[in-house]
């Protein structure tokens, strides 16, 4: 024979085994099928409860075939259920991340009713992240709205959570105030389920002030109603709360009925959070009736299945978090692979306007090149009277101009052949004269577009630095042209083996015109001129 657990067990290896595919195949399909969005979203809402990692998956892949299709009202709705989802996971943070995100839809949508359900659940989330202030502002929005359109069961939902957060600032008559105008709309409403709430509620209030007579009676309400709907989850709370009265009003044997009564209920829905608050229960009462032993077993049961429960939330929030990090990481690939898709079509376009513009340069070219010809050909058919001496001096000036070119030709030439035979007389030691060729081979290389390169290299500098080039100029007016070209250098935290390769010279003398500088800018001994630049 099974035992309890062991049947239990079973039954939720064979939940996730078998019904939970089947009901993920089902809801995939549903969503890759021509059907509605809202209904696929309202069973991934349904699994949310005990799977949530798999339906926040769901909802996700609902969200992004929403976006596909440019419905936003289904986009915004997908992120508030998964703003939910986290929410119940403890992640309050990704929860009002979603939550934003619905709201700016909503508010482009002027979506009334889904906005201020919105703001409710972003009440409840600042709520919980135990900012009170916030929470309010988020209830009292959701409340004007639901006014403007006349929302009896949205009205009565946000004076329940003002009533709620006045009580857990032991504001009671503001609670009592907010709790009974939620009460008349859910009856305006006919909210039976939301009338059973609120007499749970005013009954928890009482409680709270010491008034047992009423909290019971508000108890019985709310349980009376609850039965009848069904709602067997909320009753076993009330239940428990009942025994918890009879309790501390001292009939001991009535309490603990009450309370057997709600353990037995939460073993056959499987509600193991409710079978631990029992099990708490029963022990209190045993300990009041100075029966120890029993009082210690039941809270034994009870701490087992709380640790069981800690245990079990953990590993359903580890889940979530890999499945969170899972997204995120998707939606990086999916962003890269979508900046990809927009830079592989600027090449394209690019090329496309490129060959276009060649084409049309090569058309535009031959044509040039047509009216150049067909001009010539005028030219030569009037002008072929030319004398013979008028061509010679064409022919003189073409010679000048070739051999201007060649001469300039020949003198970069000889440059270059100047500083190879250079480079040898310096590596041939026997010479004496080596200190003297060094120089010529050095003022050969900084005369090879030395300045201007610097000068491209100083505008470009000061065009990306020009506050700092600002500060500089301002504070030490007497810097020479290459201090300004060292601080540039210093600035962007080149090397020393660098900086002196640039400027032509040794690391001693780089070294000497660092010690020059620190001198101009009167940098006190002990401090750095690359740490004193870099906070200019």
């Amino acid at each position: 024979m099974y035992t309890n657990k062991q049947i239990t067990g079973l039954a939720d290896l064979f939940l996730r085994n078998f019904i939970l595919p089947i009901t993920l195949l089902f809801i995939c399909t549903t969503v890759h099928a021509e059907v509605n969005p809202v209904t696929a979203l309202n069973a991934a809402i349904q699994l949310s409860h005990r799977y949530p990692d798999s339906a926040f998956l769901i909802i996700r892949n609902i969200h992004h075939k929403a976006n596909t299709e440019n419905d936003e009202k289904v986009a915004g709705m997908c992120l508030q259920q998964m703003g939910k989802i986290c929410y119940n996971q403890a992640h309050y943070a990704q929860a009002l991340e979603y939550h934003h995100q619905a709201e700016k839809i909503y508010r482009l949508l002027n979506d009334k009713r889904l906005l201020a359900d919105n703001f409710n659940d972003m009440g409840t989330v600042y709520y919980q992240n135990i900012d009170k202030k916030s929470s309010k502002k988020q209830f009292d929005q959701a409340l004007r709205l639901f006014k403007e359109i006349n929302d009896s069961k949205g009205l009565a939902e946000t004076y329940g959570n003002i009533g709620h957060l006045y009580e857990k600032q032991q504001r009671y008559d503001s609670s009592f105030y907010y709790q009974r105008k939620a009460l008349a709309e859910y009856f305006k409403a006919d909210d039976k389920g939301g009338v059973a709430k609120i007499y749970e509620n005013l009954g928890s209030i009482h409680e709270d002030l010491v008034r047992y007579d009423s909290s019971r009676y508000y108890f019985d309400r709310s349980l009376a109603l609850y039965n009848v709907s069904g709602n067997q989850v909320s009753s076993i709370e009330v239940v428990n709360n009942i025994g918890d009265v009879l309790r501390k009003t001292g009939d001991y044997q009535q309490g603990l009925a009450y309370s057997r009564k709600a353990l037995n209920m939460s073993l056959d829905t499987k509600n193991e959070y409710q079978e631990a608050s029992a099990y708490r229960d029963i022990a209190r009462a045993f300990n009041l009736m100075n029966k120890n032993d029993s009082a210690f077993y039941y809270m034994e049961l009870s701490r087992k299945h709380l640790l069981h429960i800690y245990s079990d939330q953990n590993n359903r929030q580890m889940s979530f978090l890999q499945i969170l990090y899972s997204v995120d990481k998707k939606n990086d690939e999916i962003a890269a692979l979508e900046n990809n898709k927009k830079v592989n079509m600027i090449i394209t376009i690019s090329a496309v306007i490129v060959i276009l513009l060649l084409v049309i340069l090569g058309l535009v070219t031959i044509s040039r090149q047509r009216l150049k010809l067909s001009e010539g050909k005028a030219i030569a058919e009037t002008n072929h009277q030319l004398n013979e001496a008028q061509r010679a001096q064409l022919e003189l000036k073409s010679r000048e101009l070739t051999s201007h070119t060649l001469q300039v030709i020949q003198h970069n030439q000889f440059l270059d052949t100047m500083r190879g035979r250079l480079v040898e007389l310096v590596n041939d030691d026997k010479r004496d004269n080596k200190r003297q060729l060094q120089q010529m081979i050095q003022q050969i290389n900084q005369n090879i577009n030395h300045d201007q390169q610097w000068k491209e290299f100083t505008t470009v500098f000061e065009q990306l630095h020009q506050s700092f080039f600002d500060n500089i100029k301002s504070h030490f007016e007497d810097l020479t042209v290459n201090d300004i070209r060292l601080i540039a250098l210093l600035k962007m935290n080149m090397s020393s083996k660098d900086m002196a390769a640039i400027f032509g010279i040794s690391q001693d003398s780089l070294r000497v015109a660092r010690y020059r500088l620190r001198k101009k800018l009167k940098i006190d001994t002990g401090d750095n001129l690359t740490t004193f630049i870099q906070s200019i």
